[in-house]
């Protein structure tokens, strides 16, 4: 689905929100539910992402590491406990081999700040206090919510939607951040 190029829907007398940058390095960690129709998945997860570098902890309830992602330019790599590992060329092949659908991971690390990824059209949605509410891009709709109505910048939920038959729906809450990826959130 082709969208317009980023439009913003302001109300004429609201203060021009900061932009946000689709760029640098950042550590979350939160918990994540992944489904399509009937299926599905929960995890907790520690994600951190610097220049082209991500590595992504999945964990149960219970904090044990279930799985490790780390991507780079040269492919993404899987680790589990027991020695178990998997390559895959990047990270749509590994989403696509793992839950039968492709989900735009190289675009997350974009729109978990409230920003389009680099390079494709999009368009955007904004609250009253001028922060991102609802983006489109790629087909995709990504929907924020904020802990509070006036003072966070950052979302704390977003939920990642995608229309095909049966829909995909991604929710991510984001319990710690911090802005480099060497500290922990």
């Amino acid at each position: 689905m082709a969208l317009a190029a980023c439009a913003t829907l302001n109300r004429p007398d609201e203060v021009a929100p900061t932009e946000v940058s689709a760029t640098g390095p950042f550590a979350i960690a939160g918990r994540l539910s992944a489904r399509r129709g009937s299926d599905g998945i929960a995890a907790n997860f520690y994600w951190t992402h610097a220049d082209g570098l991500d590595r992504i902890d999945l964990a149960t309830p219970m904090g044990q590491v279930v799985a490790r992602l780390e991507g780079d330019d040269t492919g993404v790599r899987v680790e589990r406990p027991g020695g178990e590992s998997g390559a895959y060329p990047n990270w749509s092949a590994l989403t696509n081999a793992q839950f039968g659908v492709t989900i735009p991971v190289e675009g997350l690390a974009s729109w978990i700040r409230g920003a389009a990824r680099p390079g494709a059209n999009s368009s955007l949605e904004r609250d009253v206090q001028g922060r991102p509410a609802v983006l489109r891009q790629e087909a995709w709709e990504v929907v924020y919510a904020y802990p509070d109505e006036i003072a966070s910048a950052r979302p704390s939920r977003v939920t990642l939607r995608y229309p095909e038959v049966p829909p995909i729906e991604v929710r991510i809450v984001v319990d710690r951040w911090s802005a480099t990826a060497d500290a922990k959130p």
